[in-house]
Protein backbone atom coordinates (compact mmCIF):
# COMPACT_ATOMS: atom_id res chain seq x y z
CA UNK A 1 0.00 0.00 0.00
CA UNK A 2 1.22 3.11 -0.67
CA UNK A 3 -0.28 6.68 0.61
CA UNK A 4 0.60 9.78 -1.46
CA UNK A 5 -0.46 12.96 -1.51
CA UNK A 6 -0.42 13.75 2.07
CA UNK A 7 0.89 15.90 4.89
CA UNK A 8 2.58 13.04 7.58
CA UNK A 9 3.03 13.80 11.12
CA UNK A 10 5.27 11.54 12.45
CA UNK A 11 4.98 12.07 15.87
CA UNK A 12 8.27 10.36 15.89
CA UNK A 13 11.13 11.70 18.29
CA UNK A 14 11.49 14.74 16.84
CA UNK A 15 8.14 15.40 15.31
CA UNK A 16 8.17 15.99 11.67
CA UNK A 17 5.86 17.55 9.01
CA UNK A 18 6.03 16.48 6.08
CA UNK A 19 4.09 18.31 3.29
CA UNK A 20 3.85 16.40 -0.37
CA UNK A 21 4.31 13.29 1.50
CA UNK A 22 3.81 9.63 0.89
CA UNK A 23 4.11 6.67 2.84
CA UNK A 24 4.54 2.75 1.93
CA UNK A 25 3.04 -0.19 3.96
CA UNK A 26 3.83 -3.78 3.68
CA UNK A 27 3.00 -6.97 5.71
CA UNK A 28 1.14 -4.39 8.45
CA UNK A 29 4.27 -2.25 8.79
CA UNK A 30 5.56 0.90 7.78
CA UNK A 31 8.37 0.17 5.63
CA UNK A 32 9.55 4.07 4.11
CA UNK A 33 8.37 7.30 3.77
CA UNK A 34 8.98 10.66 2.29
CA UNK A 35 8.21 12.35 -0.51
CA UNK A 36 5.47 11.36 -2.82
CA UNK A 37 7.11 12.01 -6.44
CA UNK A 38 10.12 9.76 -5.08
CA UNK A 39 8.49 6.74 -3.61
CA UNK A 40 5.38 6.86 -6.54
CA UNK A 41 9.01 6.09 -8.79
CA UNK A 42 10.29 3.75 -6.37
CA UNK A 43 6.68 1.60 -5.96
CA UNK A 44 4.96 1.61 -9.30
CA UNK A 45 2.90 -1.33 -8.71
CA UNK A 46 1.87 -0.96 -4.91
CA UNK A 47 -2.05 -0.13 -4.08
CA UNK A 48 -2.28 3.57 -4.38
CA UNK A 49 -4.39 5.35 -1.59
CA UNK A 50 -4.76 9.26 -2.41
CA UNK A 51 -4.92 11.61 0.63
CA UNK A 52 -6.05 14.57 -1.13
CA UNK A 53 -3.64 16.43 0.98
CA UNK A 54 -4.83 15.33 4.33
CA UNK A 55 -3.51 15.30 7.51
CA UNK A 56 -1.69 11.37 7.68
CA UNK A 57 -0.90 10.35 11.33
CA UNK A 58 -0.58 7.62 13.82
CA UNK A 59 -3.70 6.37 14.95
CA UNK A 60 -4.95 7.83 18.50
CA UNK A 61 -4.64 5.52 21.51
CA UNK A 62 -6.23 4.46 25.02
CA UNK A 63 -4.71 3.66 27.90
CA UNK A 64 -7.64 2.39 30.00
CA UNK A 65 -11.17 2.22 28.77
CA UNK A 66 -14.32 -0.06 29.78
CA UNK A 67 -16.02 -1.42 26.76
CA UNK A 68 -18.61 -3.02 29.22
CA UNK A 69 -20.02 0.37 30.31
CA UNK A 70 -21.86 0.92 27.22
CA UNK A 71 -24.73 -0.40 28.06
CA UNK A 72 -24.59 2.60 30.79
CA UNK A 73 -25.88 5.38 27.90
CA UNK A 74 -29.34 6.76 28.77
CA UNK A 75 -29.95 4.31 32.25
CA UNK A 76 -31.43 5.75 34.86
CA UNK A 77 -30.18 4.42 38.52
CA UNK A 78 -33.14 3.75 40.78
CA UNK A 79 -33.33 6.69 43.56
CA UNK A 80 -31.89 9.56 44.32
CA UNK A 81 -29.02 10.76 42.38
CA UNK A 82 -25.54 8.55 44.12
CA UNK A 83 -24.16 11.78 46.44
CA UNK A 84 -20.53 10.05 45.52
CA UNK A 85 -18.29 7.75 43.68
CA UNK A 86 -18.62 5.44 46.17
CA UNK A 87 -22.61 5.20 46.00
CA UNK A 88 -22.47 5.05 41.84
CA UNK A 89 -20.09 2.27 42.52
CA UNK A 90 -22.34 0.47 44.57
CA UNK A 91 -25.43 1.75 42.97
CA UNK A 92 -24.23 1.49 38.86
CA UNK A 93 -21.32 0.04 38.08
CA UNK A 94 -21.52 -3.46 40.62
CA UNK A 95 -24.82 -3.66 39.12
CA UNK A 96 -24.59 -2.93 36.02
CA UNK A 97 -21.51 -5.86 35.31
CA UNK A 98 -24.14 -8.31 37.13
CA UNK A 99 -26.52 -7.29 34.32
CA UNK A 100 -24.46 -8.54 31.28
CA UNK A 101 -24.37 -12.10 29.67
CA UNK A 102 -22.01 -12.86 27.25
CA UNK A 103 -24.50 -11.17 24.24
CA UNK A 104 -24.12 -7.90 25.99
CA UNK A 105 -20.30 -8.13 26.68
CA UNK A 106 -20.01 -8.26 22.87
CA UNK A 107 -22.47 -5.98 22.08
CA UNK A 108 -21.04 -3.53 24.67
CA UNK A 109 -17.39 -3.88 22.85
CA UNK A 110 -18.86 -3.77 19.17
CA UNK A 111 -19.97 -0.88 19.61
CA UNK A 112 -17.53 0.80 21.36
CA UNK A 113 -14.88 -0.65 18.66
CA UNK A 114 -17.21 0.91 15.90
CA UNK A 115 -16.75 4.66 17.92
CA UNK A 116 -12.90 3.91 18.23
CA UNK A 117 -12.91 3.54 14.30
CA UNK A 118 -14.82 6.69 13.01
CA UNK A 119 -12.47 8.77 15.72
CA UNK A 120 -9.35 7.15 14.14
CA UNK A 121 -8.13 5.94 17.84
CA UNK A 122 -6.78 2.29 16.72
CA UNK A 123 -4.93 1.03 20.46
CA UNK A 124 -7.27 0.41 23.25
CA UNK A 125 -6.59 -1.01 26.84
CA UNK A 126 -10.02 -2.43 27.83
CA UNK A 127 -10.72 -3.10 31.62
CA UNK A 128 -13.83 -5.91 32.03
CA UNK A 129 -15.87 -6.99 34.36
CA UNK A 130 -18.66 -9.49 33.77
CA UNK A 131 -18.73 -11.46 37.00
CA UNK A 132 -21.86 -13.74 35.69
CA UNK A 133 -20.16 -14.07 32.74
CA UNK A 134 -16.59 -14.29 33.48
CA UNK A 135 -15.22 -17.74 31.59
CA UNK A 136 -14.75 -16.83 28.05
CA UNK A 137 -15.54 -13.43 28.41
CA UNK A 138 -12.14 -12.17 27.18
CA UNK A 139 -12.00 -14.29 24.35
CA UNK A 140 -15.20 -12.99 23.16
CA UNK A 141 -14.34 -9.13 23.43
CA UNK A 142 -10.99 -10.71 21.69
CA UNK A 143 -12.82 -11.93 18.69
CA UNK A 144 -14.71 -8.68 18.06
CA UNK A 145 -11.58 -6.61 18.22
CA UNK A 146 -10.16 -9.12 15.48
CA UNK A 147 -13.41 -8.56 13.56
CA UNK A 148 -12.88 -4.62 13.54
CA UNK A 149 -9.44 -5.11 12.81
CA UNK A 150 -8.08 -2.86 15.68
CA UNK A 151 -5.54 -3.64 18.46
CA UNK A 152 -6.19 -3.81 22.10
CA UNK A 153 -4.46 -5.13 25.25
CA UNK A 154 -7.29 -6.69 27.41
CA UNK A 155 -7.75 -8.21 31.02
CA UNK A 156 -10.81 -9.31 33.46
CA UNK A 157 -11.17 -7.22 36.70
CA UNK A 158 -11.22 -9.98 39.71
CA UNK A 159 -12.70 -8.32 42.54
CA UNK A 160 -13.65 -9.94 45.96
CA UNK A 161 -17.22 -8.38 46.00
CA UNK A 162 -19.26 -10.88 44.30
CA UNK A 163 -17.34 -13.77 46.57
CA UNK A 164 -14.15 -15.68 46.58
CA UNK A 165 -15.28 -18.26 43.47
CA UNK A 166 -15.45 -15.32 41.15
CA UNK A 167 -12.57 -14.32 42.57
CA UNK A 168 -10.94 -16.78 41.46
CA UNK A 169 -12.86 -17.33 38.14
CA UNK A 170 -11.69 -14.12 37.13
CA UNK A 171 -8.01 -15.73 38.23
CA UNK A 172 -8.23 -18.25 35.78
CA UNK A 173 -9.55 -15.83 32.86
CA UNK A 174 -6.75 -13.70 33.28
CA UNK A 175 -3.93 -16.29 33.32
CA UNK A 176 -6.33 -18.61 30.69
CA UNK A 177 -6.03 -15.32 28.00
CA UNK A 178 -2.37 -14.26 29.42
CA UNK A 179 -0.59 -17.64 28.13
CA UNK A 180 -2.65 -17.88 25.13
CA UNK A 181 -2.02 -14.21 23.78
CA UNK A 182 1.60 -13.55 24.42
CA UNK A 183 2.35 -13.37 20.68
CA UNK A 184 -0.91 -12.61 18.79
CA UNK A 185 -0.13 -9.76 16.34
CA UNK A 186 -3.34 -7.54 17.68
CA UNK A 187 -4.85 -8.36 20.88
CA UNK A 188 -2.17 -8.85 23.85
CA UNK A 189 -3.05 -9.24 27.50
CA UNK A 190 -2.87 -8.23 30.84
CA UNK A 191 -3.90 -9.02 34.66
CA UNK A 192 -6.76 -7.12 35.73
CA UNK A 193 -7.68 -6.16 39.17
CA UNK A 194 -10.41 -3.85 40.53
CA UNK A 195 -9.46 -1.87 43.38
CA UNK A 196 -7.22 -2.11 46.58
CA UNK A 197 -10.92 -1.64 48.48
CA UNK A 198 -12.18 -4.34 46.78
CA UNK A 199 -9.25 -7.00 46.80
CA UNK A 200 -8.48 -9.04 49.94
CA UNK A 201 -4.64 -9.28 50.87
CA UNK A 202 -4.93 -13.09 49.74
CA UNK A 203 -6.51 -12.28 46.58
CA UNK A 204 -3.36 -10.20 45.40
CA UNK A 205 -1.25 -12.28 46.76
CA UNK A 206 -2.57 -14.77 44.53
CA UNK A 207 -3.01 -12.97 42.00
CA UNK A 208 0.79 -11.47 41.83
CA UNK A 209 1.79 -15.62 42.28
CA UNK A 210 -0.18 -17.05 40.00
CA UNK A 211 2.08 -14.87 36.74
CA UNK A 212 5.84 -14.17 36.24
CA UNK A 213 7.47 -11.11 36.96
CA UNK A 214 7.31 -9.98 33.56
CA UNK A 215 3.42 -9.72 33.41
CA UNK A 216 1.80 -6.36 34.85
CA UNK A 217 -1.28 -5.49 36.25
CA UNK A 218 -4.20 -3.28 35.54
CA UNK A 219 -5.64 -1.55 38.52
CA UNK A 220 -8.06 1.40 39.12
CA UNK A 221 -5.78 3.51 42.14
CA UNK A 222 -7.26 6.41 44.43
CA UNK A 223 -9.56 7.19 42.42
CA UNK A 224 -11.64 8.17 45.40
CA UNK A 225 -10.52 9.29 48.95
CA UNK A 226 -12.53 5.98 49.86
CA UNK A 227 -9.72 3.61 48.19
CA UNK A 228 -7.22 5.13 50.35
CA UNK A 229 -9.33 5.51 53.87
CA UNK A 230 -9.97 1.67 52.97
CA UNK A 231 -6.32 0.84 52.75
CA UNK A 232 -5.30 2.87 56.05
CA UNK A 233 -8.00 1.22 57.85
CA UNK A 234 -7.74 -2.26 57.17
CA UNK A 235 -4.03 -2.53 56.05
CA UNK A 236 -2.02 0.43 58.44
CA UNK A 237 -0.95 1.96 55.15
CA UNK A 238 -1.70 3.65 51.71
CA UNK A 239 -2.58 2.43 48.68
CA UNK A 240 0.43 2.42 46.75
CA UNK A 241 2.83 1.11 49.53
CA UNK A 242 0.11 -1.96 50.09
CA UNK A 243 0.32 -2.55 46.74
CA UNK A 244 3.82 -2.10 46.57
CA UNK A 245 4.26 -4.41 49.34
CA UNK A 246 2.16 -7.27 47.23
CA UNK A 247 4.42 -7.04 44.11
CA UNK A 248 1.46 -5.86 42.03
CA UNK A 249 3.68 -2.87 40.98
CA UNK A 250 5.84 -3.72 38.08
CA UNK A 251 7.20 -2.22 34.83
CA UNK A 252 4.54 -3.42 32.77
CA UNK A 253 1.50 -1.82 35.50
CA UNK A 254 -0.52 -0.02 34.53
CA UNK A 255 -2.16 2.13 38.07
CA UNK A 256 -5.14 4.09 36.53
CA UNK A 257 -6.25 7.80 38.49
CA UNK A 258 -4.49 8.11 41.51
CA UNK A 259 -6.13 11.03 42.12
CA UNK A 260 -5.46 10.97 45.71
CA UNK A 261 -2.23 9.70 46.18
CA UNK A 262 0.83 11.25 48.25
CA UNK A 263 4.52 12.58 47.15
CA UNK A 264 5.81 8.75 48.35
CA UNK A 265 3.26 6.87 46.85
CA UNK A 266 4.50 9.12 43.38
CA UNK A 267 7.83 8.16 43.96
CA UNK A 268 7.31 4.42 44.71
CA UNK A 269 5.27 4.64 41.10
CA UNK A 270 8.62 6.43 39.55
CA UNK A 271 10.89 4.35 41.40
CA UNK A 272 9.08 0.57 40.29
CA UNK A 273 8.05 2.77 36.44
CA UNK A 274 4.40 1.86 37.02
CA UNK A 275 2.54 3.36 34.21
CA UNK A 276 -0.43 5.93 35.48
CA UNK A 277 -3.67 6.79 33.73
CA UNK A 278 -5.10 10.12 33.36
CA UNK A 279 -8.74 10.18 33.12
CA UNK A 280 -10.28 13.73 32.94
CA UNK A 281 -13.87 13.28 31.84
CA UNK A 282 -14.72 10.27 34.18
CA UNK A 283 -12.66 11.95 37.01
CA UNK A 284 -15.23 15.62 36.72
CA UNK A 285 -18.64 13.39 35.88
CA UNK A 286 -17.44 11.75 39.49
CA UNK A 287 -16.61 14.63 40.63
CA UNK A 288 -13.63 12.98 42.32
CA UNK A 289 -11.47 15.69 41.96
CA UNK A 290 -8.15 16.02 39.82
CA UNK A 291 -4.96 14.28 40.00
CA UNK A 292 -1.66 16.26 40.40
CA UNK A 293 -0.50 16.19 36.66
CA UNK A 294 2.01 18.70 36.66
CA UNK A 295 3.45 18.09 39.51
CA UNK A 296 3.68 13.89 37.66
CA UNK A 297 4.78 14.97 34.67
CA UNK A 298 7.53 17.19 36.17
CA UNK A 299 8.90 14.33 38.41
CA UNK A 300 9.29 12.24 35.19
CA UNK A 301 5.95 9.84 35.63
CA UNK A 302 5.00 8.21 32.51
CA UNK A 303 1.50 9.83 32.70
CA UNK A 304 -1.42 8.33 30.02
CA UNK A 305 -4.06 9.47 28.48
CA UNK A 306 -7.17 7.01 29.05
CA UNK A 307 -11.34 7.74 29.05
CA UNK A 308 -12.71 5.47 31.27
CA UNK A 309 -15.20 4.14 28.96
CA UNK A 310 -16.09 8.00 27.51
CA UNK A 311 -16.61 8.00 23.76
CA UNK A 312 -13.35 6.98 22.02
CA UNK A 313 -13.09 10.51 20.59
CA UNK A 314 -9.23 10.84 22.32
CA UNK A 315 -8.84 14.68 20.85
CA UNK A 316 -12.04 15.10 23.32
CA UNK A 317 -10.34 13.93 26.25
CA UNK A 318 -7.23 15.92 25.25
CA UNK A 319 -9.12 19.06 25.27
CA UNK A 320 -10.71 17.94 28.77
CA UNK A 321 -7.10 17.42 30.33
CA UNK A 322 -6.33 20.94 29.14
CA UNK A 323 -9.32 22.26 30.70
CA UNK A 324 -9.42 20.45 34.07
CA UNK A 325 -6.14 21.21 35.69
CA UNK A 326 -6.46 25.12 34.98
CA UNK A 327 -9.78 25.30 36.18
CA UNK A 328 -9.56 23.09 39.56
CA UNK A 329 -6.44 25.09 40.21
CA UNK A 330 -7.24 28.66 38.59
CA UNK A 331 -3.69 28.72 37.23
CA UNK A 332 -3.99 28.98 32.97
CA UNK A 333 -0.31 27.91 32.98
CA UNK A 334 -1.07 24.06 34.22
CA UNK A 335 -1.47 21.25 31.87
CA UNK A 336 0.69 22.81 29.33
CA UNK A 337 -0.69 21.64 25.88
CA UNK A 338 3.15 20.04 25.17
CA UNK A 339 2.29 18.35 28.50
CA UNK A 340 -0.71 17.15 27.27
CA UNK A 341 1.15 15.64 23.65
CA UNK A 342 3.97 14.17 26.17
CA UNK A 343 1.10 12.21 27.63
CA UNK A 344 -1.47 11.47 24.85
CA UNK A 345 1.24 10.65 22.02
CA UNK A 346 4.61 10.13 23.61
CA UNK A 347 4.07 8.13 26.64
CA UNK A 348 0.33 5.74 25.01
CA UNK A 349 3.12 4.76 22.14
CA UNK A 350 5.60 3.83 24.95
CA UNK A 351 3.28 1.84 26.80
CA UNK A 352 1.80 0.11 23.38
CA UNK A 353 5.49 -0.58 22.32
CA UNK A 354 5.87 -2.06 25.16
CA UNK A 355 3.23 -4.50 24.88
CA UNK A 356 3.23 -5.36 21.26
CA UNK A 357 7.51 -5.29 20.90
CA UNK A 358 7.53 -3.24 17.94
CA UNK A 359 7.04 0.88 17.45
CA UNK A 360 3.12 1.68 17.76
CA UNK A 361 1.77 5.16 17.52
CA UNK A 362 4.21 6.64 15.19
CA UNK A 363 5.02 7.00 11.46
CA UNK A 364 8.91 5.47 11.06
CA UNK A 365 10.12 2.72 9.68
CA UNK A 366 9.45 -0.55 10.95
CA UNK A 367 6.67 0.87 13.16
CA UNK A 368 3.57 -0.75 12.64
CA UNK A 369 0.83 0.75 10.14
CA UNK A 370 -1.51 2.31 12.72
CA UNK A 371 -2.63 4.96 10.14
CA UNK A 372 -5.51 7.80 10.27
CA UNK A 373 -6.46 10.21 7.72
CA UNK A 374 -7.69 14.18 9.28
CA UNK A 375 -9.28 16.42 7.28
CA UNK A 376 -8.11 19.34 9.14
CA UNK A 377 -7.35 23.02 7.07
CA UNK A 378 -5.63 24.84 8.89
CA UNK A 379 -6.01 28.84 8.64
CA UNK A 380 -3.52 29.88 10.59
CA UNK A 381 0.59 27.94 9.90
CA UNK A 382 0.74 24.25 11.38
CA UNK A 383 4.62 23.66 12.65
CA UNK A 384 5.44 20.94 14.81
CA UNK A 385 6.16 23.08 17.59
CA UNK A 386 2.14 24.69 17.56
CA UNK A 387 0.37 20.67 16.56
CA UNK A 388 -0.80 20.48 19.80
CA UNK A 389 -2.43 23.47 19.96
CA UNK A 390 -4.29 22.84 16.65
CA UNK A 391 -5.22 19.93 18.35
CA UNK A 392 -6.49 21.41 21.01
CA UNK A 393 -8.46 24.38 19.95
CA UNK A 394 -8.99 22.92 15.97
CA UNK A 395 -9.71 19.18 15.96
CA UNK A 396 -12.53 17.52 16.15
CA UNK A 397 -13.51 13.82 16.38
CA UNK A 398 -15.26 13.86 13.01
CA UNK A 399 -12.16 14.91 10.64
CA UNK A 400 -11.14 11.69 11.04
CA UNK A 401 -11.85 10.07 7.05
CA UNK A 402 -10.35 6.95 7.50
CA UNK A 403 -8.45 4.28 9.93
CA UNK A 404 -6.03 1.99 9.36
CA UNK A 405 -4.39 -0.72 11.65
CA UNK A 406 -1.80 -3.40 10.39
CA UNK A 407 -2.04 -1.64 7.14
CA UNK A 408 -5.73 -2.95 7.07
CA UNK A 409 -8.12 -0.32 5.91
CA UNK A 410 -10.92 -0.19 8.32
CA UNK A 411 -12.89 2.85 7.51
CA UNK A 412 -12.35 4.90 3.98
CA UNK A 413 -13.49 7.90 3.66
CA UNK A 414 -15.65 7.73 6.71
CA UNK A 415 -17.13 4.25 5.32
CA UNK A 416 -16.60 1.55 7.90
CA UNK A 417 -15.23 -1.40 6.03
CA UNK A 418 -15.24 -4.47 8.40
CA UNK A 419 -17.83 -3.61 10.54
CA UNK A 420 -21.98 -3.09 10.11
CA UNK A 421 -22.36 -0.09 12.19
CA UNK A 422 -26.25 0.04 11.58
CA UNK A 423 -26.57 -3.54 11.94
CA UNK A 424 -23.90 -3.72 15.34
CA UNK A 425 -26.51 -0.28 16.73
CA UNK A 426 -29.87 -2.75 16.24
CA UNK A 427 -28.34 -6.12 17.81
CA UNK A 428 -27.04 -4.02 20.60
CA UNK A 429 -30.28 -2.16 20.74
CA UNK A 430 -32.53 -5.37 20.92
CA UNK A 431 -30.24 -6.61 23.77
CA UNK A 432 -30.57 -3.52 25.77
CA UNK A 433 -33.91 -4.45 27.46
CA UNK A 434 -33.18 -7.69 28.98
CA UNK A 435 -29.57 -5.90 30.16
CA UNK A 436 -31.49 -2.85 31.77
CA UNK A 437 -34.11 -5.32 33.62
CA UNK A 438 -31.62 -7.53 35.14
CA UNK A 439 -29.44 -3.93 36.27
CA UNK A 440 -32.97 -2.76 37.54
CA UNK A 441 -33.50 -6.17 39.79
CA UNK A 442 -30.13 -5.97 41.31
CA UNK A 443 -29.92 -1.87 42.07
CA UNK A 444 -33.36 -2.43 43.52
CA UNK A 445 -32.97 -5.90 45.03
CA UNK A 446 -36.65 -6.90 43.65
Amino acid sequence: MLITNATLITWDDPNAIVTGGALYVEDGAIVELGSASALEAKYPDAERIDARGQLVMPGLICAHTHFYGAYARGMAIPGDPPRDFPEILHRLWWNLDKALDMDAVRASALVCLVDAIKHGTTTLFDHHASPNAIEGSLDAIAGEVERAGLRAVLCYEVSDRDGLDKARAGIDENVRFLNAHTDHPTVRATFGLHASLSLSTETLRECASSVGRETGFHIHVAEHEADEEDSLKQHGKRVIHRLNDLDILRPKTIVAHCVHIDDAERAVLHHNRTWVTHQPRSNMNNAVGAMAFDTMMAEGLPVLLGNDGFSNAMWQEWKAAYLLHKVAHRDPRLANGADIAQMAITNNSALATQFFGAPVGMLRPGARADIIFVDYQPFTPLTAGNLPWHILFGFEPSMVTTTIVEGRVLMRDRQLTTLDEAQIARDALALAPGVWERYERYATGR
